[in-house]
């Protein structure tokens, strides 16, 4: 795996657990996640414009990503709010996003990889935002529109971009190996900053590792 490949999957793990860190610990996680990616939207819609290729044949697989993206979201935001982010960030990183991808996979034969997280993004952001501003009120979202939330919305695209630049480096399955390194870098923000995380996680932690390093080296 070039250096330079590893280098942007390491950065991609990195800001993946920033910004879920932002997440987890803002005072209304569920209210936070939806302005993030609201933020996050806004922010890549000027590069979503300026690259924008995407077919009509699109449409079905852009539904079955917001729906599956939204229904994500309101889900890890929520356990978010009831659970420490050293137990929840290591089962949504392992199974949601498997789903996502799938999908998203079969879509990228009819559209490019940034208009098309633009396509999916921008409208599960509308959603979100618009369902928790009927049930919690505007005072609610204005409460997190903070530097924390900005961060953790850029990070929501950017983890991403990252990635797309490592995978035009190397192949798939070493940068996916790499990526998931998140979980051990999560485990280790959860511990310094929130302190919340014991040995059994740690163990987690280090297991999680060595999966990780065998899978690489197999590759």
């Amino acid at each position: 795996m070039p250096l330079d490949a590893l280098a942007l999957a390491l950065a991609a793990a990195v800001v993946h657990a920033l910004w879920n860190l932002l997440t987890a610990r803002a005072g209304e996680s569920q209210i936070a996640a939806g302005v993030a990616l609201g933020i996050g939207a806004a922010a890549f819609a000027p590069l979503a414009l300026l690259t924008w290729d995407v077919r009509a044949g699109v449409a079905p697989y852009a539904v079955a990503s917001v729906a599956l993206e939204l229904a994500y979201l309101v889900l890890l935001a929520t356990a978010y709010q009831r659970a420490p982010l050293s137990v929840v960030y290591p089962v949504a990183r392992g199974t949601a996003p498997v789903l996502v991808l799938a999908i998203s996979v079969a879509a990228l034969d009819h559209a490019a990889a940034v208009p098309y997280l633009e396509l999916v993004m921008a409208p599960t952001a509308v959603l979100y935002v618009a369902g928790a501003a009927v049930l919690r009120g505007p005072r609610a979202l204005a409460a997190e529109l903070r530097p924390s939330t900005a961060i953790a919305g850029l990070g929501m695209f950017g983890a991403y971009a990252l990635v797309l630049a490592a995978l035009a480096r190397a192949a798939a399955a070493p940068v996916a190996a790499v990526r998931e390194s998140s979980v051990v870098i999560a485990t280790a923000l959860a511990a310094v900053v929130l302190h919340d995380v014991g040995r059994r996680r740690w163990l987690g932690a280090v297991l999680g590792v060595a999966g990780i390093a065998a899978i690489a080296l197999a590759g």
